[in-house]
């Protein structure tokens, strides 16, 4: 990702997919961008992303080399995180995700840690992940079905 991004100004959605990019970066300019994807490319952090927390709804990042979401809590208003065929392996990575106030939508799968969970049962996966982000509405391209607290027993 070189330096000329920053001719980008006004620009609200950038897909540099498969592009064997290895680091985010010079997105300083980008003051509009609202969707980022960069799926298919050789990343292995979320470094960079700062420059655009303040904007980004959308970012996909399929098909990478994540394995740590660190500095994913820059990202504000991030309401739709696709995220399949990565190397997130740890629930203590996952659970960064929580930290984003707006994320309703993720997918997810394909990682070691939602490869572990689904291999024993889907369900199972499914409720460790809602349990760890409480706001998500859709998970892996399923909606998310809560059970209303308090809803059992009561008369």
């Amino acid at each position: 990702m070189d330096a000329s991004l920053s001719t980008l100004v006004n620009c609200e959605k950038l897909s540099l997919s498969t592009n064997c990019i290895e680091k985010i970066a010079n997105l300083n300019s980008l003051k509009n961008l609202r969707i980022l994807s960069l799926g298919r490319n050789n990343i292995k952090n979320l470094n960079g992303l700062e420059a655009v927390g303040d904007t980004l709804e959308e970012l996909w990042i399929s098909y990478n080399l994540i394995e740590k979401l660190k500095g994913i809590h820059v990202m504000k208003k991030l309401k739709i995180l696709y995220m399949s065929n990565n190397l997130v392996k740890d629930w203590a990575e996952f659970v960064r995700l929580a930290d984003l106030p707006l994320l309703e939508d993720l997918v997810f799968v394909s990682n070691p840690l939602e490869e572990k969970y689904s291999a024993d049962q889907q369900s199972s996966w499914v409720e460790e992940a809602t349990k760890r982000v409480p706001r998500l509405k859709k998970l892996d391209g399923v909606p998310v079905i809560k059970q209303e607290e308090g809803e059992e027993g009561e008369n």
